[in-house]
């Protein structure tokens, strides 16, 4: 009798937590069907930028470091920084008064020849005349492009060795830069893409152009391998200077504007991709394609700015993106 009372109790016992589980999962079902029905999802614009991000500095188209060929003393600087000068313009006149008594003694003795001395003779003087001509032109500093005397520190008087530096030309017209561009993203470059620089020195973008790069890449300090790949401003600002740093990109492709929304407000009805009004509650159907993880791009069927029923709920709990968007609008992945 006891026994039977026994088995009487567990069973009643196990009714009773099939109840209680079963109003617990409907319970939960409930609530978690009503929450899903009170997320939205906004559509948003989004700016997509396809581009390869670069880092350096711009230098002078040309630029010539003005030297002392010889040694001597200075004996005129014909050019003040900032003088604009042509190539071939003597920018500073060293001594050359020994040089040209050398030359002079050695024409004398040319014409002493040319009377009395063999043809090889002659020859040969011809020869040591070019080097004595050479000597003297070595007196001077000229310019070897047209450019701006970007500085200058010599003055008359001065006593200069051969290699010494004494200032330096500039060709500005225009300004280049080389940039490492990795050798996985080389195959997207293409001479003339446009290039946006910024500069700490000035608010606002510079646009320059990619000049070209070379057949060979190289290896940096950090064992990446790189290709130098040159870029060129024709037109910038008189706040940006040579030498002056900056940070840019390479635009791959034109940018787009895209309408962005999370994944779970598509529904799907037959194969064919759908929404709902928030406000309105109506249908909409529209076409869709992958923009990474969480999110879809509306490629037709939404104008942007809608409130969107969620037709779905993520895997895992406290993913939801409730009120909205999960990225703010305006937000430009770069995609390399």
């Amino acid at each position: 009798m006891a026994k039977k009372k026994l088995i009487r109790t567990l069973i009643a016992l196990f009714f009773s937590a099939a109840v209680i589980v079963l109003a617990l999962f409907t319970a939960r079902k409930f609530i978690s069907s009503k929450n899903s029905t009170n997320v939205t999802y906004t559509v948003f614009p989004e700016l997509y930028e396809n581009v390869i991000e670069i880092a350096g500095v711009v230098s002078a188209a040309q630029e010539q470091t003005l030297q002392a060929l010889s040694d001597g003393t200075v004996m005129a600087v014909y050019v003040r920084q900032g003088d604009h000068v042509r190539k071939g313009d003597i920018i500073l006149q060293m001594d050359d008064s020994t040089q040209k008594y050398n030359l002079a003694k050695h024409d004398y003795d040319m014409e002493t020849t040319r009377i009395s001395g063999s043809k090889k003779e002659l020859e040969l003087m011809e020869t040591q005349r070019e080097a004595l001509v050479q000597k003297i032109t070595e007196r001077k500093v000229t310019a070897t492009f047209d450019g701006i005397i970007a500085d200058i520190d010599v003055s008359v008087g001065d006593s200069l060795e051969a290699k010494d530096s004494v200032g330096t030309i500039v060709d500005a017209s225009y300004l280049i830069a080389d940039v490492e561009v990795a050798e996985t993203d080389v195959a997207k470059l293409s001479a003339g893409q446009t290039v946006e620089f910024k500069f700490p020195a000035y608010n606002g973008i510079v646009t320059g152009y990619v000049v070209g790069w070379p057949a060979i890449g190289s290896v940096t300090s950090r064992g990446a391998t790189v290709v130098k790949a040159r870029v060129r401003i024709d037109d910038y600002p008189e706040q940006i200077l040579p030498n002056f740093s900056f940070s840019g990109k390479i635009k791959i492709s034109p940018d787009e504007n895209l309408l962005i929304v999370s994944r779970y407000a598509i529904g799907r009805d037959s194969g064919k991709a759908f929404v709902e009004d928030a406000r309105t509650g109506e249908r909409i159907y529209v076409t869709v394609s992958p923009y990474g993880k969480e999110y879809v791009k509306i490629d037709s069927g939404l104008e942007g700015g809608e409130v969107l029923k969620a037709q779905s709920a993520p895997a895992k709990s406290g993913t939801n993106r409730t009120g909205g968007n999960a990225m703010p609008g305006g937000m430009s992945p770069i995609i390399r």
